[in-house]
């Protein structure tokens, strides 16, 4: 579904990601891990194309429009005057397009998705009056309208209860279950450990990558930490003269 090559993302000039190499399969199931600062957000917003690699490329073997992206709380704008139901709406973008209206058959996808994480009743709620624990909801509903096979979670648990956890991890696994690519940047190895059969472990730099056991390992989580915390920010200026000029992003 996803293939990673040679990928360096640079934020002014210093590498967020060095060198990275490896693919997500079709219908893969994975936790991508890490020290804080490691890249992990940053790996996400590659393969959404958000950002411009400085060496490298990403090729991402879906259309955009069946990739869905949930982005940190952090970086949504809980001001904007919009409904739960107009939020969740959104998901139908892709079935609809710009200027399409919405069906009732997809009406009814919004509604049956609102009632699944637990919101009913919430329709006409503003999404600033919520709690980020029912923002996350939120959120996750409209992934479900939007029907895709690539989808993108970034810390898509925080704010939740453990209850809430528990719902929304057996929704992940249905999606695996139907085929869809699950790529999600946790931070709880327990939590990874017990239902991601597949992790990436970053620390700006590739630790390791592939069957969960194999990568949480007492060895690999001590040389991510050992990595970032050497990991020196005011360091020379990383040079990607070298590397094979490549396509930023692709995309079939």
């Amino acid at each position: 579904m996803v293939t990673v090559e040679n990928l360096t993302v640079s934020y002014r000039q210093h590498p967020a990601l060095h060198h990275i190499s490896g693919r997500f399969v079709d219908g893969s199931l994975t936790a991508v891990i890490g020290p804080n600062g490691s890249g992990k957000s940053t790996l996400l917003k590659s393969i959404m194309g958000l950002l411009r690699p400085a060496g490298g490329r990403v090729q991402v073997n879906t259309p955009r429009a069946r990739i869905a992206y949930m982005p940190q709380l952090t970086e949504i704008d809980r001001t904007f005057p919009m409904s739960v139901q107009d939020c969740v709406q959104l998901g139908c973008w892709a079935a609809s397009g710009a200027w399409g209206g919405v069906t009732p058959a997809l009406r009814q996808r919004v509604a049956n998705a609102i009632t699944e994480v637990g919101l009913t009743g919430f329709e006409q709620r503003s999404v600033g009056s919520l709690s980020s624990g029912q923002l996350q909801r939120v959120l996750f509903a409209r992934l479900m309208v939007q029907d895709a096979d690539l989808i993108l979670l970034d810390e898509p648990f925080n704010a939740m209860d453990s209850r809430t956890t528990d719902a929304l991890l057996a929704l992940v696994h249905r999606w695996h279950t139907e085929g869809r690519t699950v790529v999600a940047v946790l931070h709880d190895d327990e939590q990874v450990r017990a239902h991601f059969d597949q992790t990436l472990l970053l620390a700006r730099e590739l630790v390791a990558w592939g069957d969960t056991h194999t990568v949480l390992t007492g060895p690999n989580l001590q040389r991510a930490r050992a990595l970032a915390e050497a990991w020196d920010d005011h360091a020379d200026i990383c040079h990607t003269d070298e590397l094979p000029s490549l396509p930023k992003r692709e995309a079939v």
